[in-house]
């Protein structure tokens, strides 16, 4: 991991808040703006927040038996990771970062996981990691159940796609596929964990600069970020689930 910020520009990202977006257009969106950061037409990175129509999503990683039962329709993407659902409810990111050399793609990715742990914490939801799994985790008594997914592309040293935070969707869309490939743990979200009503609009600003202060943090985002990141926030640290590597 990398003691340094993980974006190459120090220029503040700039937040586009744009409602609900179909997928598509939300993915060629992402494509053309990420070859314009790359090429250097686009001088800034950016970070859209969203969210989209009730639809799946298939990673690189995605096996025929994770594939939705009630044929609904998938549409097969070039992050990585496995299958997941998007829609309403649910705040979607899409970072379009140029990253720093030398690229350290793991450590964007424990960044932005980092970012999602201190917004369910705002929310009194202590997260973390589990082993082996991307995302955020919880892990009680009840097992362990994913909170937020991450799954992201890098071209020519520039990262997009991102994360999704389940807020308050309907959470009977999971029951149809295999979530992000993992059989053996569950899904949950910040309404269903709080036992309240937590709207997309109450933490979209949380989100946006939690996730620019994790991805600016000088510290390893597993070990030393929370520092950092409470002087923007003021949470506190939350539990670590299982290992940070």
């Amino acid at each position: 991991m990398r003691n340094a910020p993980s974006r190459e520009s120090s220029a503040p990202i700039e937040v586009r808040k744009l409602g609900t977006v179909d997928y598509v257009a939300a993915y060629e969106m992402q494509h053309q703006l990420a070859e314009q950061r790359a090429s250097g037409e686009l001088d800034h990175d950016l970070l859209l927040l969203l969210e989209h129509p009730s639809v799946y999503t298939a990673g690189k990683r995605t096996e025929d038996s994770e594939r939705p039962v009630n044929g609904a329709r998938v549409i097969d993407v070039d992050r990585g990771g496995h299958i997941t659902w998007h829609g309403p409810g649910q705040l979607v990111g899409y970072p379009i970062i140029k990253l720093a050399e030398p690229l350290d793609v793991v450590d964007y990715v424990r960044r932005l996981e980092e970012a999602l742990i201190r917004v369910c914490a705002e929310h009194g939801v202590a997260t973390g990691r589990v082993e082996g799994r991307s995302g955020v985790w919880i892990r009680d008594a009840s097992g362990e159940r994913k909170l937020g997914q991450i799954g992201i592309r890098v071209a020519k040293g520039v990262a997009f796609h991102g994360f999704a935070l389940n807020v308050n969707p309907d959470m009977s869309v999971f029951d149809a596929i295999v979530p992000c490939g993992i059989a053996d743990a569950g899904v949950t979200c910040l309404a269903r964990e709080t036992g309240t009503e937590i709207t997309i609009a109450s933490l979209i600003d949380t989100t946006a600069a939690l996730v620019e202060a994790a991805l600016d943090s000088q510290s390893d985002p597993t070990v030393a970020s929370a520092d950092a990141l409470n002087s923007t926030n003021g949470a506190s640290a939350p539990t670590p689930v299982g290992s940070s590597k």
